[in-house]
């Protein structure tokens, strides 16, 4: 068992961060908001520390998952950063989705440090990361992945290296331009099937059995059907990491015309009021139009 470090206890964080102390690590948290460290000790046990260098400051792995590349620079770098406190030989484990650059900026200041870094975005979303069974996606040293893993199986179903440093985070934007596309023409058929008259909880019944089926038909069909959003991934947050990924696309030539235009998709959600609701949400915008 290791001494590991949890630095943002959002939606995924929180319940990652049990998982580890349920595991038997001995876990010490920071999060921003001090309330919601303090009632993760209390209901898990472990510590909490009033900053992130504290917090890391004996830990063996020490794990981030916050906002974006902005939040993540400010919990990693500086005086008050993990980095400040983690002991050479020690290995940082990005969970944050953000860009493959800021993963590159920051393994060259860990190493400054001697500490390893991994870019590892998850996928599975908030029932994943409650049920302890993310898909992981990693970069950076083989030698420090395989030593992470071993720590990081508390919370994931698969956990796989893509390569160096970046890979992980690349990975990520293809997951997302993939779950894109597919919730949209999911949002597209049951609209469809609504407007010619049909049942749509008897089509997907029928389709989901064929090559049509996709998790977001099987687990977000029943509340797309009952026009239920209050829950999953935030449109918000899809808006973030489609932007990343077109970012990114603009760098290397790739044609995401698809991808462009389901984004401008999730801003008209964002302009109806719905930031936060689930990025299912998409079948709420064709049904709001005539």
């Amino acid at each position: 068992m290791s001494k590991v470090a949890f630095v943002g206890l959002g939606v995924m964080g929180y319940p990652m961060a049990g998982h580890l102390q349920d595991a038997g690590h001995a876990v010490t948290v920071y999060n921003r908001t001090v309330s919601t460290a303090v009632a993760w000790v209390a209901a898990h046990g472990g510590r909490q520390m009033a900053t992130p260098a504290r917090a890391a400051s004996d830990a063996d792995y020490v794990m981030t998952c916050v906002g974006n590349d902005d939040d993540l620079r400010a919990v990693v770098l500086g005086d008050q950063g993990v980095l400040a406190g983690m002991a050479a030989g020690s290995v940082l484990i990005d969970h944050t989705t953000a860009s493959a650059s800021v993963a590159r900026e920051l393994a060259v200041a860990a190493a400054e440090h001697g500490v390893a870094f991994i870019d590892a975005p998850v996928s599975g979303g908030q029932q994943g990361a409650q049920n302890g069974a993310l898909t992981i996606m990693c970069g950076g040293d083989s030698g420090a992945f395989e030593r992470s893993a071993v720590v990081m199986k508390a919370y994931a179903k698969a956990i796989t290296h893509l390569g160096p440093v970046g890979a992980g985070q690349l990975t990520k934007m293809v997951n997302q331009i993939c779950v894109a596309g597919v919730v949209q023409g999911l949002a597209e058929g049951m609209n469809f099937a609504a407007r010619a008259g049909l049942d749509v909880q008897k089509v997907i019944d029928a389709i989901s059995q064929g090559a049509a089926s996709s998790w977001q038909m099987v687990n977000r069909h029943k509340t797309m059907i009952a026009e239920e959003y209050e829950h999953g991934f935030a449109v918000d947050w899809m808006r973030k990491d489609l932007d990343i990924a077109l970012s990114e696309a603009a760098e290397n030539g790739s044609d995401l015309t698809v991808t462009t235009l389901i984004n401008e998709y999730y801003r008209d959600v964002q302009n109806m009021g719905g930031g936060r609701w689930d990025t299912s949400a998409l079948l709420k915008r064709l049904q709001s139009r005539s």
